[in-house]
């Protein structure tokens, strides 16, 4: 049940476009409320082409379904407020169950956490990362919320990574524009390929190691394995990606970390800045490489 107050400043208008142009809801959502919601506006009743005011209350109501079984694991939250999660996820980790694997996931404990607190939420991921990349995932608690979120995701939400790449990256920094399609031969694998989705990722490097470069990357572009691809296609895969050609001799997982989400707060404004630092694994590994 969600309650929004049309501000003093706004004209009349359907309530159906106060509530897709200021506040978020999707046509998807629109629906569900038109067939199995309930829509009220200052405690009464109202037909679907209700004209709002300044000053009116919404009160909106649907059915929202979740099937993810809550389980108890850990879960570190960096950052928390009445809309959205921000959680700091460990390498190994899906984000989503799937048909063979429906309890050991984020969105297991994401969903056991909301429940232990008598929390009505469900869980709206608004970006997901690869199971063996760790770092931070943006979870909204309601699915407007999600929307707002995602939609022009990248414009507005600056992700950064942290990655461990073969080799010396020269130049030391810039942007590898390549657009990235899937492979022939893999449901899971992508490429570079003319016939790819438009893909950019800004690197620069922060320290070179032995044989191996720390590297800070920012997408520009929201591509499935986008980092994981273009590293590979320049050259220098992430250690431990032996899909995209990288050697798992010291780490048997992407040396892939999501660092920092930088954004405004879709409801108040507010930037918010939440940053992970890199998790031990990786940090040893950097102390090996940089002694060797």
């Amino acid at each position: 049940m969600l309650d929004f107050l049309v501000p003093e400043t706004f004209t009349p208008m359907p309530i159906k476009d106060f509530l897709r142009r200021h506040i978020g809801f999707s046509l998807t959502i629109w629906r569900k409320i038109k067939q199995s919601g309930t829509l009220t506006v200052n405690s009464h009743n109202i037909p679907m082409n209700h004209i709002v005011y300044p000053g009116d209350i919404i009160n909106v109501n649907w059915q929202q379904d979740c099937t993810i079984v809550p389980t108890q694991l850990p879960l570190t939250i960096c950052y928390e407020d009445d809309y959205m999660l921000i959680i700091d996820k460990p390498a190994g980790m899906l984000v989503h169950p799937t048909t063979s694997e429906h309890v050991t996931t984020l969105g297991n404990a994401v969903i056991h956490y909301f429940r232990a607190l008598q929390l009505p939420f469900n869980f709206h991921p608004v970006h997901r990362l690869d199971r063996n990349t760790s770092g931070l995932v943006l979870i909204a608690k309601q699915p407007h919320i999600q929307h707002l979120l995602s939609h022009n995701d990248i414009k507005h939400i600056k992700r950064e990574y942290l990655a461990l790449a073969s080799g010396t990256i020269i130049p030391a920094a810039g942007i590898i524009d390549a657009p990235i399609a899937r492979h022939p031969d893999s449901i899971i694998q992508r490429m570079v390929h003319d016939s790819g989705q438009h893909a950019a990722t800004c690197y620069k490097v922060i320290k070179n190691l032995n044989n191996a470069s720390l590297v800070e990357l920012t997408l520009l572009t929201g591509r499935t394995h986008q980092i994981r691809v273009h590293l590979s296609h320049i050259g220098h895969p992430l250690l431990g990606d032996d899909l995209y050609g990288g050697s798992r001799e010291l780490i048997k997982r992407q040396a892939l970390h999501a660092a920092r989400l930088y954004f405004p707060h879709p409801v108040s404004g507010k930037i918010i800045d939440v940053s992970s630092p890199l998790p031990t694994d990786l940090l040893e590994l950097v102390k090996v490489l940089d002694c060797t």
